[in-house]
Formats: C-alpha cells, sequence, structure tokens
C-alpha cells in the first residue's frame, strides 16, 4: 500500500530567509521552486536521500498555508505518502472509517495526484497520499 514517504512538507513563511538554511547549512540540493496556483503556494522542492522536503509559502492570505503558519507558526505542516494508485487507496481509507479532506484526487505540486486525509484520523498528523503519474 504504502511505497515510502515520498516528502514532508514544512510551512514557511518566505522561502527566500528559510532556503540558505537548507541549501547552505544543511546542504541539501535545491531541485526546484514552483507556483502552485489552485493551492496557492510557492514551493521549493529539496532533496534529502531518497525523500523530499517541500517548503511551502504562501502566496495569498487566503490559502492553507498562511492560515496554518497564523495559527500554530512555521513548521512541519503534513508527511505525504507514496502510493501506486491513489483511487484504491482512497477508497481503501473510506471502507476503514478514515474521514479523507479530499475525496477525490487533485493535482498537487510536482503534478502529482494528491488527496488528505483528516488529521483527526491520523493521531493529529495531516497524511497525504501522494501518486506521481510517469
Amino acid at each position: 500500500m504504502i511505497k515510502k514517504v515520498d516528502h514532508i512538507g514544512i510551512a514557511v513563511r518566505s522561502l527566500e530567509t528559510t532556503l540558505p538554511f537548507y541549501t547552505e547549512v544543511l546542504n541539501l540540493p535545491l531541485v526546484g521552486i514552483e507556483v502552485v496556483e489552485s493551492q496557492k503556494v510557492r514551493v521549493a522542492f529539496l532533496k534529502a536521500g531518497e525523500t523530499k522536503l517541500e517548503l511551502l509559502e504562501p502566496t495569498s492570505e487566503e490559502s492553507t498555508i498562511a492560515k496554518y503558519i497564523e495559527k500554530r507558526g512555521e513548521g512541519i505542516h503534513h508527511v505525504a505518502l507514496a502510493v501506486d494508485s491513489i483511487e484504491e487507496r482512497i477508497h481503501e481509507m473510506n471502507t476503514k472509517g478514515i474521514t479523507m479532506i479530499d475525496k477525490e484526487p487533485r493535482i498537487g505540486a510536482g503534478g502529482a495526484h494528491i488527496a488528505f486525509m483528516h488529521p483527526k484520523s491520523a493521531s493529529g498528523v495531516l497524511l497525504e497520499l501522494c501518486e506521481k503519474k510517469g
């Protein structure tokens, strides 16, 4: 079912302020930066072994990330788990009584198909199912 931890999403106020810590202090390679308009975020991808770190900077005060930072401050936002068939995993979670935020997959950063589980179903952790096509 779960192949690996695909990435860890980290909410930040500013990529410009935060990136030097990851690239210069930790020496993690920056894979790329993209804007995900539908999520109202700018995402920096860093390679940390087989797992990526995604730094999530809000591009709007209405974004989920902006609201998260306002309420909880910067820090770990979610853990993404790589899956083969996201539709099957969503169905499986539903049959096991897990509350899904996303009833259907949507497109996330890097063109991945994603769906989030409600933190109340995962002991307070926001978990993302992530299927990368191709």
